[in-house]
């Protein structure tokens, strides 16, 4: 038999350490890799989750915004519309706990708009009430809304209305109702002899006369207890609008004219303050039936 130099023994032990130091870390390298992979995976998951989410207001300015009141003064604009810590925060300390009262001037009603134009989409934002009061709140109190497919940007636009409202008299909510101004359209059903929304397939009666339509009652929403409420405009074009609040369905629309437009959010009669105003538009239509299951 042949004799194995020393030099190649030596070879051999190293190819045999080496050989023996992959078996014992191998699988705790591979485990290594797969949490790498794994943790990709969750990360991945969570972009997802938040796909197509995009801040339509940066916190520090009005960039693709403009804002318009009815006086038309662009100076008091500014002062309704004031950018706080990264809110918008309409009629703040420099405004007195009662403006214009009663005066029948409301002529700080306005709203700050985007510049483009949207039709089918998912808008999210967080309100909450402060203290101050304004213009008409003796008629409309703690009001203000979400106008969207607005068509026309006068004061009041036209378009479809996200209501913000809250009633302190009757602790009653108002957020999420339906209004239909004129130039506007949509189907809209109602609990039979009743005022407040019921989907079709659950009984609700199909409802054609007014322009305030009232969202179903509900007892998951925050008046004045500084607490913030987050609310969501489920909107595809022409064919549907949800409304939600808190999480919950609260209101809906169906066969929507306009079908598209500009947004836009109001100042009206209470201190209000806007936060996280985010947008996910959608390139196809997605049933209603994705947004209502449980």
């Amino acid at each position: 038999m042949k004799e194995i130099s020393k030099n190649q023994v030596t070879s051999l032990s190293i190819g045999i350490s080496f050989l023996l130091i992959s078996f014992i870390i191998g699988p705790q390298c591979s485990s290594v890799k797969n949490y790498s992979e794994d943790s990709n995976t969750l990360i991945s998951k969570s972009i997802i989750e938040d796909d197509g989410f995009v801040s339509l207001f940066n916190g520090k300015d009005f960039d693709e915004w403009y804002l318009k009141i009815r006086s038309g003064d662009e100076a008091m604009a500014r002062k309704v519309f004031a950018i706080e810590d990264s809110m918008i925060h309409v009629f703040n300390d420099s405004f007195p706990s009662e403006y214009k009262l009663g005066t029948g001037e409301n002529d700080t009603h306005g709203l700050f708009y985007t510049e483009k134009s949207y039709s089918k989409y998912i808008l999210k934002f967080e309100y909450k009430w402060g203290s101050r009061i304004a213009n008409n709140f003796e008629r409309w109190q703690y009001d203000a809304g979400v106008y969207y497919h607005v068509i026309n940007d006068s004061i009041w636009p036209t378009g479809i209305e996200y209501q913000i409202r809250f009633d302190h008299n009757t602790s009653r909510n108002h957020t999420g109702d339906l209004i239909r101004p004129k130039g506007t359209d949509y189907t809209w059903y109602c609990v039979e002899g009743g005022d407040t929304y019921l989907h079709p397939e659950e009984g609700g009666i199909k409802e054609d006369k007014g322009w305030l339509h009232y969202a179903s009652p509900t007892t998951n929403f925050n008046g004045l207890n500084d607490v913030w409420n987050q609310c969501e405009i489920i909107v595809m074009g022409d064919k549907y609008t949800i409304h939600k609040m808190n999480g919950e369905v609260i209101n809906m629309a169906f066969n929507l004219s306009p079908g598209a437009g500009i947004i836009g959010f109001q100042s009206e009669t209470a201190e209000i303050f806007y936060r996280n105003i985010m947008i996910k538009e959608m390139d196809e239509f997605i049933p209603s039936e994705e947004f209502l299951k449980k």
